[in-house]
């Protein structure tokens, strides 16, 4: 017989293996000889009142034992048959490639940065140097940008494909298991790397090809029909389809779609700061006690608004995380967020963020389809003049902000590349800055004390998702021009995180499986 219960579990007795089937036991008054097993679903914590607790919902296996088989996903050889190109190796184009060989169809692989290992060069030396790699950095490389940017895999994407088979996927690959029971499932970005060189080998050994250094330059396109790419302007590459999943800031990618004559559209975004407080603050205004129990992660939180018709929201929250220099090009500054997997920084940060609609980017119509990149480039560029030339990003702290005045000192920050004091006030978008003002006054509410002396703005958070979407049709995810092109990912405007981008990379190998049937 099999029974499923919660328990709420204290943070003293979540350090004892045993505690869930005693408590199971007891709550259903079985004894525990007769309980086989105990199978954790979800994990959650509950913070809302002053007892915080542990929330299991768990499978209770009574006089009988659980399936417990590990059923791996089997990867085999792909024949020749059929040759399909991903651009780019972020989390749609990877589950995309490893879709593909689930179904005997052999992925080709072009990225334009370099292998996970080889990008950690060149992020250092944007921290230390101020040098940015327009082919390799935070966003551009093997395992893309969630590959050193945290590892977050909360989605609400739960309708668009298997969420489960997403993370299965992950820990088959060397993740934690805990993934596949956490509400909000993290790796790390201290674990990733090693996770996206499993995946790399489990393309490789059966039959798939990837190419790092592999700059798309050109599409290979005949009578509407897409038959290949160039590559670095030499090299020709054909295949029978091809899946585009070039990330939100393949700028490059976009230009090239509109110079072909291929439609692009310019989308809606959201734009704003990141913003950075003391991990203890969080701990202290979430947990309600000064002194964090030890079992408890580093607090989070999600606060969301609207103001002027307008959300504004915290996004890509970052417990016990650093902020990072994002650039993609030299002459900008994009800062994002992420941490490793203990969490264990002095810091908590999170983008604060204002939604970007087409009226606010309505006077760059001049611009279009890029009226939207427009304005996001032109903040990015501004956040670079602000820091000198340098990677030293723009700051305020959130009272000065509110107050409209510049900081005469800055708090310290986990933002290795060095802060530069500026009057963010006046310098973003009036439409964000005024309703990131009054969304303070909201968000303090909800967390009482998140509008402090201690916090600080770190400029731009600007990175969301794609400023541009490349359209496509609902049913076959097939670009609504080209033929057999498979518009994919956040750079598409189809996916907004890991696992949504994911999700979306198997859906395109599934629509390419189905139109090479035809």
């Amino acid at each position: 017989m099999k029974k499923q219960i919660e328990i709420n579990l204290t943070p003293d007795k979540i350090s004892f293996p045993s505690i869930l089937q005693s408590e199971a036991s007891r709550r259903l008054s079985v004894p525990s000889e007769k309980i086989s097993a105990v199978i954790p679903l979800r994990r959650s914590i509950d913070a809302r009142s002053k007892n915080v607790v542990f929330r299991f919902l768990v499978d209770v296996y009574i006089n009988e034992k659980p399936d417990l088989s590990n059923r791996l996903i089997q990867y085999k050889p792909v024949s020749e048959k059929h040759k399909v190109i991903i651009v780019g190796f972020g989390p749609a184009g990877m589950y995309a490639a490893l879709r593909l060989i689930e179904l005997g169809i052999k992925p080709i692989v072009i990225e334009r940065g370099k292998d996970v290992q080889s990008r950690r060069k060149d992020i250092r030396a944007i921290h230390q140097e101020q040098i940015v790699n327009p082919d390799s950095n935070y966003c551009f490389g093997e395992g893309g940008a969630g590959a050193y940017s945290d590892g977050k895999l909360y989605t609400r994407a739960t309708k668009r494909g298997d969420v489960r088979k997403v993370l299965k996927i992950l820990v088959q690959h060397g993740a934690n298991p805990e993934i596949l029971i956490d509400t909000h499932p993290h790796i790390g970005s201290n674990k990733l790397p090693k996770i996206v060189q499993q995946i790399r080998h489990t393309i490789l050994s059966n039959g798939g090809e990837i190419h790092f250094n592999s700059r798309v330059t050109d599409f290979i396109i005949k009578d509407n029909l897409i038959l290949g790419v160039r590559v670095n302007d030499n090299v020709e590459i054909l295949s029978d389809a091809v899946i585009l999943a070039a990330g939100h800031s393949a700028r490059d990618i976009f230009y090239l779609l509109h110079k072909k004559g291929i439609l692009i559209q310019p989308k809606a975004f959201a734009l704003g700061v990141r913003i950075e407080h003391p991990q203890s603050l969080i701990n202290e205004i979430q947990y309600h006690t000064k002194e964090k129990h030890p079992n408890l992660p580093a607090a989070s939180y999600s606060l969301a608004c609207n103001v002027n018709e307008r959300g504004v929201y915290s996004f890509c929250m970052c417990p016990g995380g650093i902020i990072v220099p994002a650039s993609t090009a030299q002459n900008e500054i994009v800062v994002n967020g992420m941490s490793v997997s203990r969490r264990d920084s002095p810091y908590a940060n999170s983008g604060f963020v204002v939604e970007v609609t087409e009226k606010e980017f309505q006077q760059y119509e001049k611009d279009y389809p890029f009226s939207a990149l427009q304005l996001q480039t032109e903040v990015e560029q501004r956040c670079f003049q602000l820091a000198n030339n340098t990677q030293k990003a723009p700051a305020q702290k959130v009272t000065d902000f509110v107050e409209g005045k510049i900081s005469s000192t800055l708090p310290k920050s986990s933002y290795i590349a060095g802060l530069t004091s500026a009057e963010l006030h006046k310098e973003l978008p009036s439409f964000v800055t005024r309703r990131i003002k009054i969304a303070f006054k909201i968000f303090d509410k909800e967390m009482k004390g998140y509008y402090s002396d201690e916090a600080i703005l770190v400029a731009p958070e600007s990175r969301t998702s794609s400023p541009i979407r490349v359209p496509r049709d609902r049913e076959t995810y097939m670009h609504l021009q080209i033929e057999n092109l498979f518009p994919c990912g956040e750079g598409a405007g189809y996916a907004g995180g890991i696992v949504s981008a994911a999700i979306d990379g198997e859906n395109c190998a599934n629509a390419v499986a189905a139109a090479l049937k035809k």
